[in-house]
C-alpha cells in the first residue's frame, strides 16, 4: 500500500499535460528534436515574503529518472486518435536521457533565478515540463510557508497536523515532506513518518474525552496508557472551569510517579487562555508542564502570540501550512533559454517576450552565484552566462534583471555557485540517499542558508527585497534581444 501511494503517479509518463504530447509529436514529425535548455524559475515570492525554500527536488529526481510509458499508456494514447503509430513507437522506448542542474534541496531561493536547468533534446525537455513544475512548485510553497511559521515562533517546536485538510493523499504526503524541510519538528501523518523518517506526533481528539463518562476519566485513562507522553486536550467542555482543573488532577498523579504532562488548547482566545492556564499550572506547582496550541494558526498569529510573550511551548499547525493558506500556488514557470542552431552548430540563446515586461525572460544558459560579504552574509544572487565566472575579491557591477537603470557594485568576500549537476545522461549523479537522510540534509541546508540571510529579508510583514542581478554580459545579451525586437 505504501509503495502504491508513493509511486502510482510518478511511474507513468502520462503524468504530463496533454499539449506536451501533441507538441512532442509535432517536433518528432518535423525533425525538430534538437538539443535545448529550459530554465525553471519563479516570478514572485509567495505570501509577500522575502525568501522561499526550494523543496521537491529529491522526489523530482526519482520521478524523472524513472519516467516511462507502459504498454497501457501507449494503448491509451492510441485510443485518443491524435498520434501516429511511428510516434507511439518512439514513446515506447522513451526515457529522459538529458542533464539536470538544480539548487540543493532546502536552499533559499529568489525570483527570476533558474532553480532547475534542463539540458535535453526538445521532445524530452518538453514532456517533463509538468513533472518538474508539479514537484517543485507545491513542495516549495509548503516548505516556504512552514519556514515562515517556524521563524515566527522564534524557531520553536512546530508540529504539522494537516493530513485531514490537505488536497488529496498525494498532497498530504508531499506537504508533510516539505513541511519537515521547512522546519516542522514532526507530523501527525503516520505513513509519511514511515516513508520519510519524520517523527510522528499526536495525542487525543475531543472524541476521546466525549467517549468517557467524564473528562477526568478520559484524562486518567490516557495517562495510564501513555504515561510518558501525556498531553491533555482541555477545551472539550470548558478550558478554565473544567479542562485545566481535571488536567491538574490527572497530571499530579503522573508527577507523583516522577513523570511530566502537558496540555493542549484547540479553540478560544489563545492568548488569554494560555496565560490563565499557565497561572493555574504554576499555582498547582507544575511549572514544568507544557502548553501546546492549535486551531487555524498562521505565521501572523504565531508571531503576534510570541511578541505578546504568550506562554506556549509548541505549536500544532495544519490547514494553513499544508495548503498554502492564502497563497494558492507557487509561481514557478518553465521556459526555453537556448536551443541548438543547425546553421552554426552552436547553442543559441532564446528569449520570451510579454506585454507584461516583468514576464520577459532572461536569455541564454545561465549559472547562479551567491555573493557573501566579509561577515558571511548573503548580499545578492547573480545570473551569469555559462562561459562567465564570478570570483571573490573582484569588484564588479551588476544590473537589475529588468535591464533598467538600477545597478550596484560589490566585491564579494565569498562566491558560492548555486546550480549543481544532479542528473547526467538520464542517471542521477549521486546515489539516492534514504528518504530520512535526504530530508535531514535538506532541512540542515535550509537552516544554514537562513542564517546567512539578514533579518530584514525574513520579516513576516514588509520584508526587504533581496537582490537578484545580471552580470554585464548577461544584461548585454538581454538588451540585444530587446533592441532587435524594437527595430
Amino acid at each position: 500500500m505504501a509503495e502504491k501511494i508513493e509511486n502510482s503517479i510518478i511511474n507513468s509518463a502520462l503524468f504530463t499535460d496533454f499539449y506536451e504530447l501533441t507538441m512532442a509529436q509535432g517536433y518528432w514529425k518535423n525533425d525538430m528534436n534538437q538539443q535545448v535548455v529550459f530554465d525553471m524559475f519563479f516570478r514572485r515570492q509567495p505570501f509577500k515574503g522575502g525568501f522561499s525554500v526550494f523543496a521537491g527536488l529529491d522526489t523530482l529526481l526519482e520521478a524523472i529518472t524513472d519516467f516511462t510509458f507502459s504498454e497501457e499508456d501507449i494503448a491509451y494514447l492510441k485510443a485518443q486518435n491524435m498520434f501516429e503509430q511511428g510516434f507511439l513507437d518512439y514513446l515506447k522506448d522513451f526515457r529522459f536521457s538529458g542533464d539536470l542542474y538544480a539548487f540543493e534541496e532546502g536552499s533559499i531561493i529568489f525570483p527570476q533565478e533558474p532553480i532547475v536547468r534542463i539540458h535535453a533534446n526538445l521532445i524530452e525537455a518538453q514532456i517533463v515540463e509538468g513533472l518538474v513544475l508539479n514537484h517543485i512548485n507545491f513542495q516549495s510553497l509548503i516548505a516556504t510557508k512552514t519556514a515562515r511559521v517556524w521563524l515566527a515562533s522564534k524557531k520553536g517546536a512546530i508540529m504539522e497536523f494537516g493530513l485531514r485538510r490537505a488536497q488529496g493523499n498525494d498532497g498530504a504526503m508531499s506537504a508533510t515532506r516539505a513541511s519537515f524541510i521547512g522546519g516542522a519538528a514532526g507530523t501527525s501523518n503516520t505513513l509519511a513518518g514511515k516513508l520519510y523518517g519524520i517523527p510522528v506526533m499526536g495525542t487525543m481528539a475531543h472524541s476521546w474525552i466525549m467517549a468517557y463518562p467524564s473528562e477526568l476519566d478520559a484524562f486518567r485513562a490516557y495517562a495510564k496508557l501513555y504515561p510518558t507522553k501525556t498531553v491533555f486536550l482541555i477545551d472539550t467542555y470548558d478550558t478554565l472551569k473544567s479542562g485545566i482543573k481535571n488536567a491538574i488532577i490527572a497530571g499530579s498523579e503522573l508527577v507523583k510517579k516522577g513523570l511530566n504532562f502537558g496540555v493542549r488548547l484547540d479553540s478560544g482566545d489563545i492568548s488569554y487562555l494560555t496565560t490563565e492556564v499557565r497561572k493555574e499550572l504554576d499555582k498547582a506547582g507544575f511549572p514544568q508542564a507544557t502548553i501546546t496550541v492549535s486551531n487555524e494558526l498562521t505565521e501572523e498569529i504565531v508571531e503576534t502570540l510570541v511578541q505578546q510573550h504568550t506562554p506556549i511551548n509548541s505549536w500544532g499547525v495544519g490547514t494553513h501550512m499544508v495548503t498554502g493558506g492564502n497563497e494558492a500556488s507557487f509561481t514557478g514557470v518553465y521556459k526555453l533559454a537556448a536551443r541548438h542552431d543547425k546553421t552554426t552548430g552552436t547553442m543559441k540563446a532564446a528569449m520570451k517576450f510579454s506585454d507584461n515586461p516583468e514576464k520577459n525572460t532572461n536569455p541564454g544558459i545561465k549559472n547562479v552565484y551567491r555573493l557573501f560579504d566579509e561577515n558571511g552574509m548573503a548580499k545578492a544572487d547573480i545570473l551569469a552566462l555559462e562561459d562567465e565566472s564570478v570570483t571573490e575579491g573582484e569588484e564588479k557591477r551588476y544590473f537589475h534583471p529588468g535591464v533598467d537603470y538600477r545597478q550596484f557594485t560589490f566585491k564579494a568576500a565569498k562566491v558560492e555557485p548555486m546550480l549543481h549537476q544532479m542528473v547526467k545522461g538520464g542517471e542521477r549523479v549521486n546515489a539516492k540517499l534514504p528518504p530520512a537522510e535526504q530530508l535531514r540534509l535538506a532541512r540542515e541546508n535550509m537552516v544554514k542558508q537562513l542564517e546567512t540571510l539578514d533579518d530584514s529579508y525574513k520579516r513576516i510583514l514588509n520584508p526587504h527585497i533581496y537582490k537578484v542581478s545580471l552580470t554585464e554580459a548577461a544584461k548585454n545579451l538581454k538588451m540585444e534581444f530587446i533592441n532587435a525586437r524594437i527595430k
